[in-house]
């Protein structure tokens, strides 16, 4: 019987916490940027570094927190579908001769992602949804908002 409990216990702890780490996460982009709705194989693009350039002709950046951020496990596995480690070497080679305007930023946390994003013509940035203020605008993913259900950046 002690067993049972402490092994339902052991379950309900770890479930708990997983669900505590899980964030509702949000694509964020500078104000000055001309669209308000990504398609999600775009938004892999983008946070490949893939794309250089936006339709309206201003230069591509993604910003992000570090692949190793508990929060951004969503991102990784959602939108990448890598690993942490694939993701470093994904973001070493994407930068790779783009020294004066890098296709992908690490920062360290959504204070300055949000700073980056507002400063940058053309950035776009995955945020916790919580963290949005009036410096960014948030993005459709795939015609869904932050907080829609369905949005693909949802953590629970």
């Amino acid at each position: 019987m002690l067993y049972r409990r402490v092994l339902i216990f052991g379950v309900f702890l770890a479930v708990s916490t997983s669900l505590a780490t899980a964030r509702d996460l949000a694509l964020v982009s500078n104000k000055a940027n001309t669209f308000s709705t990504i398609t999600l194989p775009d938004l892999v693009k983008v946070c490949k570094g893939q794309t250089n350039r936006w339709p309206d002709g201003k230069p591509v950046t993604f910003v992000m927190r570090s692949p190793s951020a508990p929060e951004m496990k969503l991102l990784l596995e959602k939108v990448y579908g890598l690993s942490e480690a694939q993701v470093k070497e994904l973001i070493v080679a994407a930068n790779h001769g783009r020294a004066n305007h890098p296709a992908i930023l690490v920062v360290d946390s959504d204070e300055d992602l949000l700073n980056k994003v507002a400063s940058i013509l053309g950035a776009v940035g995955v945020v916790d949804v919580y963290s949005i203020n009036s410096s960014v605008n948030p993005i459709k993913v795939a015609g869904k908002l932050p907080l829609e259900p369905g949005y693909l950046l949802h953590g629970n």
